[in-house]
């Protein structure tokens, strides 16, 4: 429970980290672009996507800490579906298309 609690912080703080522009160096791969491909990004938008990521997933996770607490296996079986679901998500919607490319809608 105590490591649990732990990943939540930490995801919590990443995911206020990134919603206010700021840990580009957190998002893998951002950082081996060139400067010239780098340039091509929206970098504010990349960073809140990834933000309000990391906060959805803490907020599942809370849903794994209530089902420890609560000793409710439904509550595990919903974390973990929002959280595999998030993260489907987020790598559909971040790799399809050029999403956070400047200029394109």
């Amino acid at each position: 429970m105590l490591l649990l609690s732990i990943g939540i912080f930490l995801f919590t703080v990443l995911g206020v980290f990134l919603l206010n522009g700021k840990g580009m160096f957190l998002i893998a791969g951002f950082n081996t672009l060139s400067k010239k491909e780098k340039a091509e990004y929206d970098k504010l938008a990349l960073s809140k996507f990834y933000g309000k990521t990391l906060l959805a997933l803490s907020v599942s996770m809370v849903f794994w800490l209530l089902s420890d607490i609560l000793q409710n296996n439904l509550l595990f079986i919903i974390g973990l579906i929002l959280f595999t679901g998030i993260i489907i998500f987020g790598l559909v919607y971040s790799r399809f298309g050029d999403r956070f490319k400047k200029g394109v809608e």
